[in-house]
C-alpha cells in the first residue's frame, strides 16, 4: 500500500494504545485515517474482524463507505452491500453498522471484533461506547483496541471530553482503568492535501458562528453555551513545565474540605503573570493529614498559604478553627477576601487573553502548567449562576473545589503582595498572626 498521508494521520495509524481519540477541528482528515488505517490492520492481519460505526446508516453510507469504495481496489476485498461487510482475500472481515437508537448496540451483543471504530464519537452516548468496548475481544494475538475521531460538540461532547482531553496533556500516553488511552489532536493546518486542494475551506470556516468556528476551526473541547468562563483557551492557559527561577515569589492557595483539599502551588514573575505549576487534589483527608500532607510537597519557600475565610470559623467539638489546627501543624494561613462575585470577575481578568510582552502570540496574566489536570478541566466547566448570571453555579460540586482555590489566590491582590516583598520575614509572620 502506498498512500500518502499527513504527520497526524501517521501517528492515529501508528497509535497502539486500546483507546485513541483522533482529531478535534474539522478537516484534519479524520474519516479517511479511519478507513485507512481499517484496510491496512485488515490486510496485515488474516481474518481480523473491526467494526466501524456512525450514529445513522446515511451517515455511515455518505461518508465511511464511500471513503473504502472510492479508494481501495476491489481485487483486495469483496463488499456486500445488504450486509454492508467488506470481505478481504486473506478473510479478514470490515463490518460498517450504527447505533441510531439506544437499544442499537445490541445487535453487536453476540459478536467479537479485533477492533471498533467510531467516527464522530461525540454523537455517541457514553453507555453506547461502554457497551460496545465489551465486544472487543477474540482467541487470537491480534492489537484489540477502540479507535475513535470526533470533532468537539454534539450530544456526547462532556463525556467525551472527560475521558479523552480531562485526563492530561494530548499526545500524552495516559494508563486508565481498563487500558491505556491517548488523544491525538488535529486541525485543517495539518492536512496539506485539504489546503492544497480545497484552499478555500479554511475561510468558510472562519465565516461560522463563534462557537461552532471554536470547535470546527480550532478544534477546542473547552466550548459550552453559559459557561463562566469565556476567556478560556486551552492554547493560551495551559503551558509546559519550565524551571521557575528562584527570585520568583510563590503562593500557595486553597480550597479544604473534607470531600476535597484542592491546593495549588503558584509562582509569580517579575511582570505579574502568574503560574500556577502544582497541583494537590485529594479526598478524606482530616485537617492534620490536609497539613502534612502540603507541607510534605513544598519543596520551596512559600509566602502566603491562602485559604477560604470559613476555616477561621470555631468548631463546636474543639473549640478551635480549622486555621488554628493548621497552625499546630505547621501552616500558618491568610486569610482570603469574601466576596465571591467580585472573586470570579478578578479571575476573568486575570485569564483574559493578552499581546505578550515579546510581541509573541497571546498570553494571559493567569496560566497552568499541564500537570495541574484538575484545574484544567474544571476552571473551564465551570456554568454562570441560573439567578445571578455574575456568580458561578455551585453545582456540579465537585467542578467548584479547584476555581475556587484559584479565585482566592486572585482575590488576595498577590500582585500587590508580590511588590511588598521587602518586608522581613518577622514582619509577614507578625502580621499573619493577628488574623487569627
Amino acid at each position: 500500500m502506498k498512500f500518502e498521508v499527513t504527520k497526524r494521520q501517521k501517528e492515529f495509524i501508528d497509535a497502539e494504545n486500546f483507546e485513541v481519540l483522533f482529531g478535534g477541528a474539522a478537516g484534519g482528515g479524520k474519516s479517511f485515517a479511519q478507513v485507512l488505517d481499517a484496510v491496512y490492520f485488515a490486510l496485515r492481519f488474516p481474518k481480523s474482524r473491526q467494526l466501524i460505526l456512525r450514529k445513522t446508516m446515511p451517515e455511515l453510507e455518505a461518508t465511511l463507505i464511500q471513503t473504502l469504495l472510492g479508494n481501495y481496489p476491489l481485487h483486495w476485498y469483496n463488499y456486500n452491500v445488504t450486509r454492508r461487510t467488506a470481505t478481504f482475500v486473506n478473510g479478514s472481515v470490515i463490518r460498517f453498522g450504527y447505533c441510531r437508537n439506544r437499544n442499537d448496540v445490541y445487535r453487536y451483543q453476540s459478536a467479537e471484533f479485533d477492533i471498533i471504530r467510531f467516527d464522530e464519537l461525540t454523537h455517541f452516548s457514553e453507555r453506547e461506547y461502554s457497551y460496545l468496548i465489551s465486544r472487543v475481544r477474540g482467541a487470537n494475538a491480534y492489537p484489540k483496541q477502540i479507535k475513535s475521531a470526533s470533532n468537539p460538540g454534539g450530544a456526547g461532547h462532556t463525556w467525551v471530553k472527560q475521558r479523552f482531553i480531562d485526563i492530561g496533556p494530548p499526545g500524552i500516553v495516559h494508563d486508565c482503568p481498563g487500558g491505556t488511552r491517548v488523544f491525538l489532536p488535529s486541525t485543517i493546518d495539518d492536512n496539506i492535501f485539504l489546503k492544497k486542494l480545497d484552499p478555500g475551506y479554511k475561510r468558510r470556516l472562519e465565516n461560522l458562528a463563534e462557537s461552532d468556528k471554536r470547535a470546527l476551526l480550532y478544534g477546542e473541547w473547552d466550548i459550552a453555551e453559559g459557561r463562566y468562563f469565556d476567556e478560556w483557551n486551552r492554547d493560551i492557559h495551559v503551558v509546559k513545565p519550565f524551571e521557575i527561577p528562584e527570585h520568583w515569589t510563590r503562593f500557595f492557595a486553597m480550597d479544604y474540605g473534607l470531600d476535597m483539599l484542592a491546593g495549588y502551588w503558584i509562582a509569580m514573575d517579575t511582570n505579574g503573570r502568574a503560574y500556577v505549576y502544582r497541583e494537590i487534589y485529594e479526598d478524606n483527608l482530616i485537617i492534620s493529614e490536609a497539613a502534612g500532607h502540603i507541607s510534605a510537597m513544598c519543596a520551596e519557600p512559600v509566602r502566603d498559604f491562602i485559604a477560604p475565610p470559613d476555616l477561621w470559623n470555631r468548631r463546636q467539638e474543639q473549640g478551635k478553627s480549622a486555621a488554628e489546627i493548621f497552625l499546630e501543624n505547621g501552616i500558618m494561613l491568610t486569610k482570603a477576601p469574601a466576596n465571591r462575585v467580585a472573586g470570579w470577575l478578578e479571575l476573568k481578568e486575570w485569564l483574559k487573553p493578552v499581546a505578550s510582552e515579546t510581541g509573541a502570540g497571546t498570553t494571559a496574566r493567569l496560566v497552568f502548567f499541564d500537570n495541574c489536570v484538575n484545574a484544567i478541566r474544571t476552571v473551564p466547566a465551570l456554568m454562570r449562576d441560573a439567578v445571578n448570571p455574575n456568580d458561578c453555579a455551585t453545582r456540579p460540586h465537585e467542578y467548584t473545589h479547584a476555581p475556587d482555590a484559584i479565585r482566592y489566590f486572585v482575590a488576595s491582590r498577590p500582585a500587590e503582595q508580590s511588590a511588598a516583598g521587602t518586608q522581613s520575614e518577622e514582619t509577614n509572620q507578625i502580621e499573619n498572626l493577628l488574623k487569627y
